[in-house]
């Protein structure tokens, strides 16, 4: 665990973080959050005593970060920046290597445990003897977990780790970065600028105000629900109401028995199984390819391809959200969104009247026990 109790840091003219109390709990991940000047990586460089506090004290498992040495300090703790500053004139596996070298390891055992995180961290094995500036951004930022992660340390510091890359590779790191979460289970302070990051990856969110001061310290679904005043709801957005659907679970909804023809089938027997002129495409394992519109056909002879598919509209699992089930119905170019079994099968699909009835039900159970609790 981590716990910050009154940390305070001051510059002439100016208090970069203010009396800060939070706790980082032990295997969880805690997102500091808020807008630019508040203080965000300020109080993360205070754990590892990159910056050191005006006053206040930092613990790791009640451990006082400012007795002993800061270097050995920081070489049981994993960090990782933007733009993984990866040191260019090393390659890939020497990169990774460098900590445990530093904490003692030999060459062969570091370059061995650099090996095998590179294929825990998704990174193929070939690039272990390239240079950083032979990988794409998102490759490099990989490189850069792999290295925080290589000495085995129990707390890992990221600061906004995976904001230089596009959008499509941000969320694959994102979700790469949970799968290895709910392997490794680290002490993890992470810092966003981006609302949306902060609620998929903490399982913690603080909110901080300009001047580093604590607004709020909740879950993501609390934060969504009952932002503590005007600046929270404002910073987390007006759509927090759809986005707190993300952790209500949709239960059993009532899917329909859509009929589903695979690839090569005669287009004259996909027309005679369209509905609203629309007809799901699977592939041999009954996994969703996309919607073919029978209605734009203009010559049924032939067979389907996979050109001729619409490729719009998300999946929906039986486990999942109401948000995933509401965003395949919407996506959807049919209008009924499509149900997958956990091994990506074919489920049904269900509409978004459907899971707006859903939605109303919870709501009115909330509700209801809202009411109950105040009473």
């Amino acid at each position: 665990m981590i716990r910050l109790d009154s940390v305070t840091k001051r510059y002439p003219g100016t208090i970069a973080v203010d009396g800060l109390n939070l706790e980082a709990p032990s295997g969880q991940i805690t997102v500091l959050v808020g807008p630019s000047g508040c203080g965000k990586t300020t109080s993360l460089r205070m754990i590892n005593r990159m910056i050191e506090p005006t006053s206040g004290k930092i613990f790791i498992d009640d451990r006082d970060t400012a007795k002993g040495s800061a270097a050995k300090l920081r070489r049981g703790i994993g960090y990782v920046i933007q733009h993984a500053g990866l040191f260019p004139h090393r390659t890939i596996v020497d990169n990774i290597a460098t900590v445990p070298v530093l904490v003692g390891k030999s060459r062969r055992e570091a370059r061995a445990r650099a090996m095998e995180l590179m294929v825990q961290v998704g990174l193929d094995p070939t690039f272990a003897e390239r240079y950083p500036a032979q990988l794409s951004g998102g490759q490099q930022q990989r490189v850069g977990v792999a290295r925080a992660l290589a000495a085995d340390p129990p707390v890992m510091l990221m600061d906004e780790p995976f904001s230089a890359v596009d959008p499509v590779v941000r969320d694959q790191l994102q979700d790469e970065f949970l799968r290895l979460q709910a392997e490794l289970g680290k002490t993890i302070v992470f810092v966003t600028h981006d609302i949306d990051e902060a609620i998929k990856l903490g399982d913690q969110v603080a909110v901080l105000r300009v001047g580093g001061v604590l607004a709020q310290l909740a879950t993501p679904a609390e934060l969504l629900s009952r932002p503590a005043d005007a600046f929270v709801a404002g910073f987390v957005g007006r759509d927090r109401g759809y986005r707190a659907l993300g952790f209500t679970q949709a239960g059993q909804l009532p899917l329909r028995d859509e009929p589903a023809i695979g690839l090569g089938a005669e287009l004259s027997r996909a027309a005679g199984l369209s509905q609203d002129g629309w007809v799901l495409v699977v592939d041999n394992d009954a996994q969703p390819l996309g919607w073919l519109a029978t209605g734009g056909i203009q010559s049924f002879d032939g067979q389907v391809t996979p050109e001729l598919l619409n490729l719009g509209g998300t999946l929906a699992t039986e486990s999942g959200t109401l948000r995933s089930a509401l965003d395949a119905a919407l996506s959807s170019p049919s209008g009924r969104g499509v149900v997958v079994h956990p091994d990506g099968r074919f489920a049904g699909t269900v509409s978004a009247s459907q899971v707006l009835a859903r939605i109303e039900e919870r709501a009115a159970v909330e509700r209801a026990q809202t009411m109950a609790a105040n009473e």
